[in-house]
């Protein structure tokens, strides 16, 4: 037993890729991270563009505050030089892209200018205000003289929010990689050491090293899945030295009585097999009549089938139901019935005795006959010749309506090589007969 001990704790581990738990918790917390990292990047990122939106609303709404005023009083004035170097100073502020002022004068067509920062005209969202222009000639005097519009710089906006992201996704993707690490290495320190030292140690077992104990080394002494992990190895090897060495002496003992132990087995053999032969019998056959039962005449009745079709040679089936048995159990008894049964059991083994011919119980009251190298006429001389031996034996029956003694009804059937696959079907085509047979009168043959 050692030996063999020793031949399966030194097998080596099957050759597979090694794969670290170490290493694939941190590639699950990388997935994580990752993920997290794109949700909250696209999160932040949304909340950045919304506020650069808000900035840039409140710059260009604080650039109209500062050169509105200004702005009517110089279109209000005429004076070009002011409205040009103010309006040029409204498209030089950062966060506009492109200014249109439209001036309003009574009897003359509007006149516009527009001021681009970039040559191409922008495309995107970008905040836009607009503005009406109202001069003040005197106290309580209001004038609309032109309109303002200012767009907003997509490509500033855009600028920002490119610089935004950066930082978001560099801080998502350090703090990811940090966690990772000290995933890493805490599992590691608090892990993965100690399971290598757990396999080695398990590893190096032999009968003669089961006494070495485990122990691991930490530093603090903690009561957690290792320290419980390190507890049931010690008390499973201490189990298995007891084992070991009951195992010992029960083949000592076994050795002492091995050749008397062969012996009554030798002669428990022989009784179980006389045994498992009279179970067989019993399995095959009706305890009652003696005859086939339903399993074993399932396992013949293919086989006389198959060999009819394989020769061409004819292949009869008797069906035969005893009349009126339900009447005869109320008027008898079942007892009386029973002795009914084997009486007809006993007269079907008198009639059907040839090598090769079977008989059997398949219900209640039904019997079946099959009857190999015979035509139907024959069958029908065969199935004759059970009622009158059955006649002459005289069963009473005072509840039958057709004959003051037991009679039966029989059904019989020829294989039919041309629409017959299977033996149900001729067992149907038999089944059939007996219907007719009933159906006609009881106590006869039909075919």
């Amino acid at each position: 037993m050692g030996d063999s001990f020793r031949t399966a704790a030194s097998q080596p581990p099957p050759t597979k890729a090694f794969s670290s738990l170490g290493r694939r918790l941190v590639l699950a917390t990388l997935l994580f991270c990752l993920f997290f990292t794109l949700a909250m990047v696209t999160w932040r990122t949304w909340l950045a563009w919304e506020n650069n939106l808000a900035e840039m609303n409140s710059e260009l709404a604080l650039i109209d505050q500062v050169f509105q005023n200004t702005l009517a009083y110089a279109i209000w004035e005429l004076d070009r030089e002011s409205l040009d170097q103010q309006i040029t100073s409204v498209a030089a502020a950062a966060p506009v892209g492109r200014v249109v002022l439209n001036i309003l004068r009574p009897g003359q067509a509007p006149e516009v200018i527009e001021l681009n920062r970039y040559a191409v005209g922008q495309s995107g969202v970008v905040p836009v205000l607009h503005r009406q222009l109202i001069a003040e000639p005197y106290a309580g005097a209001h004038e609309k003289v032109g309109e303002l519009t200012i767009e907003g710089d997509n490509n500033l906006l855009w600028e920002r929010l490119w610089s935004e992201a950066r930082s978001i996704v560099i801080t998502q993707l350090i703090q990811s990689l940090l966690l990772a690490g000290l995933v890493m290495t805490m599992f590691n320190r608090l892990v993965t050491v100690h399971v290598v030292h757990i396999a080695r140690h398990l590893g190096e077992l032999a009968p003669h090293t089961l006494k070495h104990h485990l122990k691991l080394q930490r530093a603090v002494n903690r009561q957690d899945e290792l320290s419980l992990l390190e507890f049931q190895v010690n008390e499973l090897q201490d189990n298995l030295y007891a084992h070991l060495e009951r195992q010992h002496s029960d083949e000592l003992a076994l050795a002492a009585s091995r050749d008397q132990m062969a012996e009554l087995v030798e002669a428990r053999t022989a009784e179980l097999k006389a045994a498992n032969q009279s179970l067989e019998a019993l399995s095959r056959h009706d305890a009652l009549t003696g005859l086939a039962n339903r399993r074993y005449f399932d396992e013949l009745k293919e086989i006389e089938f198959r060999r009819a079709i394989r020769h061409n040679t004819p292949l009869a089936v008797l069906m035969c139901d005893v009349d009126f048995f339900k009447i005869y159990n109320d008027t008898y008894g079942h007892m009386q019935g029973d002795l009914c049964l084997k009486e007809i059991a006993e007269t079907l083994r008198s009639v059907f005795g040839r090598s090769g011919e079977l008989t059997a119980r398949v219900g209640g009251e039904e019997f079946v006959v099959v009857l190999p190298n015979v035509d139907a006429a024959q069958a029908c001389q065969a199935a004759q010749r059970f009622r009158t031996s059955l006649a002459e034996r005289e069963l009473p029956h005072s509840g039958s309506k057709v004959s003051p003694f037991v009679t039966v009804s029989i059904g019989v059937a020829e294989l039919d090589p041309e629409t017959m696959d299977h033996f149900d079907q001729l067992l149907q085509r038999a089944d059939q007969a007996l219907y007719r047979a009933k159906h006609q009168g009881r106590d006869r043959v039909a075919l």
